[in-house]
């Protein structure tokens, strides 16, 4: 893409987003680098620099390996997250809810920096779950993430859950499972209820939260996509941007 490029798909963007009223933002892992979490599958990404890690986000594993289970507990305690705050560009996104035009945010993360950046948390449908409460895959116990660590930081390298004995995990959505039923049909109704769907860095490549860009565009809504690189929905979109989501989104809103 070429600066003048570059410089019309800006505009386009800075043009739709003062039109609208009822926006709908889609973010994924990238909106959270500048806040130092790395994403998964970018040039620096988790997967990226140690394939098995990925084995951590994957139920079978996760269920059928202690070691796995024992990894992702350590990194659990030690995930960037708990010191990470909100950047310009959850900022910015939070700036659209004090115009009063942000509907919902769709969030692909699980760090709860939009929450912390001042987004309403009802606004905010976490498609893939959070990393601040556990669950058990027996009895579907729910507790605070916080209360099991203390327990890793205490010396158990795998916590079970203390009412049933079975498997703990962060609830969030691993490789293997569903996701919640009832967020992803508030968050396919956001989406077509939306007049513009702002997607921001996410790759829009695992279903099916992806799918809620199409879903949008059929209904009507416009599609702006910030991403460090294509996604399969560039095509939609009346605007793709390339640009650092900490410098343009600021700009854009």
């Amino acid at each position: 893409m070429t600066a003048c490029d570059a410089d019309t798909q800006r505009e386009i963007a800075r043009t739709l987003l003062a039109d609208a009223r009822h926006i709908v933002v889609m973010s994924g892992a990238g909106i959270s680098t500048d806040s130092g979490i790395p994403d998964f599958r970018g040039p620096n990404g988790v997967w990226t620099k140690n394939p098995a890690a990925e084995r951590m986000s994957n139920l079978r594993s996760y269920l059928a390996e202690p070691d796995v289970r024992v990894q992702a507990w350590q990194s659990r305690l030690h995930h960037p997250a708990w010191q990470a705050k909100p950047n310009p560009a959850h900022e910015a996104i939070g700036q659209l809810e004090r115009d009063g035009r942000l509907h919902a945010i769709l969030t692909q993360n699980i760090d709860g920096l939009h929450q912390r950046a001042g987004t309403t948390p009802e606004k905010v449908l976490e498609l893939h779950g959070t990393m601040f409460e556990t669950e058990c895959l027996s009895c579907g116990e729910r507790d605070t993430m916080r209360a099991a660590l203390d327990r890793v930081a205490a010396g158990e390298t795998d916590p079970p859950c203390r009412t049933c004995g079975g498997i703990l995990k962060s609830a969030t959505i691993s490789f293997g499972q569903e996701l919640d039923q009832s967020v992803l049909h508030r968050a396919s109704e956001a989406a077509r209820d939306c007049d513009l769907l702002l997607a921001v860095g996410t790759s829009l490549t695992v279903q099916p939260a992806a799918g809620l860009v199409a879903l949008a565009a059929r209904a009507g809504a416009d599609v702006v996509i910030c991403n460090g690189a294509e996604t399969p929905y560039d095509d939609l979109a009346a605007a793709v941007i390339r640009e650092p989501l900490g410098t343009v989104l600021p700009a854009l809103v």
